[in-house]
């Protein structure tokens, strides 16, 4: 019967029905909708303790109009049925460890470990909810913040090469001249090359076109301190990927967290200091390796059935669907 609600307008299209006519007759007449046991209270929170299991994942995402909800899936259903164990209206800690407090304590022991993001609002919620559980502090979202850095310098430099354009056609005009701005090998300007090198600068070496490659070259060479900066990202990464003993992987951040201190450079102090603060939830990860991943992966199956919706016009009635389908 979901399946149906889910494609509501492409059926319509097959039978010459308008959609939102049999979008509507599924949600007041083929489904249970109006009969659903969580109804009432569906906008604020929807609990499914059945799906608890030893590995969870909490994160946040939008549902509508930018509204935030948190999300606690059970990793091992992988998106599908079992998956979601919890959805909350808001990000605010007080009334989702209420709500969770009412699961039985010996339920809530099952959960082993949790990954989650770098909030202290989430590690709040699972350190007086889920007493057994080891927290680990998903790795994409450290690789995220280091990314975040590289891109603060490049926007940085970005922003000289404007103020450096804008000026030189100033004084070109005031004495009747044309401004022509240098060009590099590959034909970009100081401008174009900063806006181009967005997307290489996010990406490993390894994975560069020829063209970026020939980008990355004149870049690291006109802006040093991008260089520096991207290389540390990338050593950052590697450690992630290569290292599979815990205490390997203290002293390869510590070293890394030297060295990125060697640098001085403002953006990383930031990064270094929330380090700091998660270290022992950072190196858990390397215990099992595990992420946010399926985490990540159900907000975006949210986010495609949003699309799909054309977005969320009755949060209850989507909250049914999300329910039917991952509950």
């Amino acid at each position: 019967m979901d399946t149906k609600a889910n494609d509501c307008h492409t059926i319509g299209g097959f039978f010459n029905i308008n959609g939102k006519k049999l979008q509507r007759q599924y949600r007041d007449s083929l489904s249970d909708f109006h009969d659903w046991e969580h109804k009432d209270h569906a906008k604020d929170y929807l609990l499914f303790p059945e799906n608890i299991g030893p590995k969870i994942s909490i994160d946040e995402t939008a549902l509508s109009k930018g509204e935030l909800y948190t999300i606690i899936t059970n990793k091992y259903a992988k998106g599908k049925k079992g998956s979601l164990i919890a959805i909350f209206s808001g990000t605010k800690v007080e009334p989702i460890i209420e709500k969770l407090l009412t699961i039985s304590s010996r339920t809530r022991a099952k959960v082993k470990e949790v990954t989650l993001d770098m909030a202290n609002s989430m590690k709040n919620i699972v350190t007086k909810c889920f007493v057994n559980a080891v927290q680990v502090t998903d790795r994409f979202h450290v690789q995220k913040l280091v990314n975040e850095a590289v891109q603060d310098i490049r926007v940085q430099e970005r922003w000289i090469a404007l103020d450096t354009e804008n000026t030189q056609i100033l004084e070109a005009k005031k004495h009747g001249k044309h401004f022509t701005p240098i060009e590099f090998d590959n034909g970009d300007t100081a401008k174009q090359l900063l806006i181009r090198s967005r997307y290489l600068l996010t990406r490993d070496i390894s994975k560069w076109t020829t063209n970026q490659k020939q980008r990355a070259d004149i870049l690291f060479q006109q802006y040093p301190v991008l260089k520096q900066a991207y290389t540390l990202s990338q050593q950052l990464r590697t450690i992630y990927n290569s290292t599979t003993v815990k205490e390997a992987g203290y002293t390869k951040l510590a070293r890394w967290y030297n060295d990125v201190q060697n640098t001085g450079l403002k953006q990383f102090s930031t990064v270094i200091n929330t380090i700091q603060i998660n270290y022992k939830t950072i190196l858990n990860y390397f215990d099992n390796r595990s992420t946010n991943a399926s985490a990540e992966s159900f907000n975006a199956k949210i986010k495609a059935f949003r699309t799909q919706f054309r977005g969320v016009r009755n949060i209850d009635f989507f909250l049914y669907r999300l329910a039917k389908l991952y509950a």
